[in-house]
């Protein structure tokens, strides 16, 4: 018995034999399970042969020429035509392999992120206890520690257990648990459960699919990042990482080892680690990165950007703090006009002195942006608030207006495609259902509940959670459920939440979503959304320590 008895008495013609068949067969073959051969009609192929051979009949020679005709095809032409026929289904079966990894790559990396929450990390296990990693909204971990609350234990260690999550959520403000969907995945979804019955803050959990985590967190570049930390912690800061940033945390790890893809370790490994790569640079570019935060891992998929450079990126940052305009990168050690000019148009500054860096737009074509701007009556100003959505719709003849421009239409066209993004948060929408792929989550309507939901789905989620302990659909803890691709054209971030017109007192919610402000507050920004003051409490937000916020 082997997991290829389906294949023990298998046949099928070549013309309809599919690729992941294939794939087994070769797999199966070369474990010495089976036995592959292709069944040609021998008799009608000897016959042609000694058709075009033997021109007249003599009985002297065609005994002889009859044999060697025999002895030519079973020695030499069938084998030679078979090893033909066995490479070139096992390349179209590896080409169509390589397809599906690819898509399902890349439905991966643009999953949309969960940002402006505090998530703790929970990589799962049984005797070597549960790594647990608090990480910011930024992605810095902020603590780690090792609880046993799953077998063996006792009601001690699972009382300790409960003790120090509640600290931990307390000192930390979680709003937010990623928990691996391993070994013991099912018995700490109970404990977290059973917590979060008992305590009074408002927090969510979603179990999130670990694969590669594992190979990250034993990698030269987790060593790097966290050189105190030991392989658990590692891998539980890189669980919570994952559900803030997929895109930015998956490219630490060789695509291979991500599981995505069938018979990935039987196929030309060279041709496939370009193709996944190709995957990775595309979506890297498609999203872009922001230049203040972005990792070495991830500027180096950006266009023109190599290791090296992706390096001294991080290091100029360091050195003189955050990066105000795109121009700043000119002063980068080896990255010169031409390198600026690839890589430009797909790093992101958002807050600097230029609104037109926190865009797609590239610096070449910034006077073309100004004037297109000018003309609808808008401020540069205007695209960090919000204001530019619909005015693909003002511009009632794009030739006409290209050429007062002195630009190309095509290029007109992508401006304003572009400028219309940062007010077209696509990927996370508070209207999405997250039911998409058999998945349920508990969603009450309060916008930030809904951006959870939605990203949990994405994740292929089981199941989120909130203090009241009810649970929203099926708690299963594969993580596996059905790819969701996110509408990722722009980056990623989440919707600014609806007004209440039900409300008669308006605050402000600030960008990053943990707090909001009175009208008169001296420190609300232009950039905060207004909206009504229930739904700023519904959402869970505390009042700004620096005004006097309605009550």
């Amino acid at each position: 018995e082997s997991v290829y008895e389906m294949y023990y008495d298998f046949t099928e013609a070549v013309s309809k034999v599919a690729g992941h068949r294939v794939l087994a067969l070769n797999r199966g073959e070369k474990e010495k399970f089976l036995s592959v051969k292709i069944e040609a009609p021998e008799e009608e192929i000897l016959r042609y042969l000694e058709k075009k051979v033997i021109r007249r009949d003599n009985p002297y020679t065609t005994p002889v020429l009859k044999e060697v005709v025999a002895d030519s095809y079973q020695r030499l032409i069938a084998p030679a035509i078979e090893r033909e026929l066995r490479n070139e289904l096992t390349e179209k079966a590896e080409d169509g392999a390589i397809l599906v990894f690819g898509k399902n790559l890349e439905q991966l990396l643009m999953q949309p992120p969960i940002v402006g929450k505090v998530v703790l990390g929970w990589d799962p296990a049984f005797r070597t206890g549960c790594k647990l990693a608090v990480v910011d909204e930024t992605g810095k971990v902020l603590d780690t520690t090792v609880i046993y609350p799953t077998a063996p234990t006792n009601d001690a260690k699972i009382r300790a257990a409960k003790e120090t999550l509640k600290k931990l959520i307390k000192k930390y403000n979680v709003s937010l648990i990623s928990l691996g969907n391993g070994t013991a995945s099912r018995e700490s979804e109970q404990i977290i459960v059973e917590l979060l019955k008992e305590i009074p803050e408002k927090v969510q959990y979603v179990i999130t699919n670990e694969a590669g985590a594992s190979v990250y967190s034993a990698s030269k570049l987790a060593t790097e990042e966290f050189p105190n930390f030991d392989v658990g912690q590692r891998s539980a800061a890189s669980i919570a990482r994952r559900l803030q940033d997929p895109l930015a945390e998956l490219v630490k790890i060789t695509p291979q080892s991500i599981g995505v893809g069938q018979y990935q370790h039987d196929m030309n490994q060279k041709k496939l680690g370009e193709a996944l790569s190709g995957v990775v640079e595309d979506c890297v570019n498609k999203v872009g990165v922001d230049l203040n935060t972005a990792s070495a891992s991830l500027l180096e998929y950006i266009s023109g950007i190599s290791k090296v450079i992706a390096k001294n990126i991080v290091a100029y940052r360091e050195e003189n703090g955050r990066f105000e305009s795109r121009r700043e990168l000119l002063k980068v050690a080896k990255l010169g006009p031409k390198a600026f000019e690839q890589c430009a148009g797909f790093m992101r500054i958002t807050g600097g002195d230029n609104p037109l860096d926190g865009t797609s737009v590239h610096p070449e074509s910034y006077e073309a942006a100004q004037k297109v701007l000018e003309k609808l009556g808008y401020k540069p100003e205007d695209i960090t608030v919000g204001k530019l959505s619909g005015i693909s719709r003002q511009i009632k003849n794009y030739k006409k207006l290209a050429e007062e421009l002195g630009v190309g239409e095509p290029t007109l066209r992508d401006i304003v495609k572009e400028l219309e993004k940062p007010a077209q948060p696509e990927a996370v929408t508070n209207e999405s259902t997250p039911e998409a792929d058999g998945t349920q989550t508990q969603n009450d309507g309060a916008p930030a509940e809904n951006e959870v939901a939605v990203a949990a789905a994405s994740l292929g989620a089981a199941v989120a959670v909130d203090n009241s302990g009810s649970t929203g659909g099926n708690s299963d803890a594969s993580g596996n459920g059905g790819q969701a691709v996110s509408n990722a054209d722009s980056n990623p971030a989440p919707a600014p939440a609806p007004a209440d017109s039900g409300s008669s007192v308006t605050v402000h919610i600030t960008d990053t979503g943990s707090k909001y402000h009175s009208a008169g507050c001296q420190y609300l920004a232009k950039s905060d959304h207004e909206v009504s003051l229930e739904t700023a409490k519904s959402m869970g937000l505390t009042p700004c320590s620096r005004c006097n916020p309605p009550r």
